[in-house]
């Protein structure tokens, strides 16, 4: 899907590099939950989302069991390709306890809006709260949604066919997981949670900082140098000013 190595995508490269153990650690307990799946059928039925579970029988484990289950060989090899592709650079470029942080943050936080949108009295949510909803799909989507805020314009293949920006990409997604969802089709269950996902991981990034006390001593870093900028008479100037304007 994503063609790129190191921290500036390139489109002639075919990967973004080796897993990382906490990649494997995931991708093994998604392929390991989905071989449950097919020895033990009730185990979607127990640790699927369901939101009348949680909000009738306050099954909050669902919340997060679900991101470990998949229903189909496709929906698995789709979600697992996606984190291996986003998941791998961001881990980079984030560092892993913030990486992780994202991904379950952002997971579950698909699975609690999904169960919000379900409780809202409309035809086209009616489905969702009784439905099953399982995949890792929420937060892969806010991987996505991550990759392309940090590299907009890095291309992307459309149907593994046509590059396009990943900025693009990502509002193509999202405005069918919108679409599909307000129009209550049979991809309406799965598409509230994509883009559940989506917004969750937007809030997060713009509202939350991956790195708090990073973005502090930002923040003053930024008011020393104003403050030495007026200690100094220091002023930004063009061509235009005189040359001996604020010498001392």
């Amino acid at each position: 899907m994503r063609t790129s190595y190191g921290r500036y995508p390139s489109p002639i490269s075919f990967g973004p590099g080796p897993l990382s153990l906490t990649l494997k650690y995931l991708i093994g307990a998604n392929v390991a939950s989905f071989l449950l799946q097919q020895f033990v059928p009730l185990t979607t039925v127990q640790l699927g989302l369901i939101p009348s579970a949680v909000v009738g029988g306050f099954e909050v484990w669902r919340l997060v069991t679900y991101m470990f289950l998949h229903g189909s060989v496709t929906h698995l090899l789709f979600n697992m390709l996606s984190l291996w592709m986003f998941g791998t650079e961001l881990e980079r470029i984030w560092g892993t306890p913030a990486f992780l942080k994202y991904y379950v943050v952002t997971g579950v936080g698909a699975a609690v809006l999904s169960v919000f949108i379900a409780l809202l009295p409309f035809d086209a949510t009616s489905r969702l709260y009784g439905g099953v909803i399982i995949g890792a799909s929420g937060a892969v989507y806010a991987l996505m949604l991550a990759w392309a805020l940090r590299f907009p314009n890095a291309p992307i293949l459309l149907m593994f066919l046509f590059p396009i920006p990943a900025k693009y990409f990502v509002l193509i997604l999202g405005a069918l997981a919108f679409y599909s969802s307000a129009s209550g089709d049979g991809g309406a269950v799965a598409s509230a949670t994509h883009l559940s996902g989506l917004l969750v991981g937007y809030a997060y990034l713009r509202g939350l900082r991956l790195n708090p006390w990073a973005e502090v001593k930002y923040r003053y870093a930024r008011w020393r140098i104003n403050q030495l900028r007026k200690k100094f008479d220091v002023h930004q100037g063009g061509r235009t000013d005189r040359w001996d304007k604020h010498v001392h």
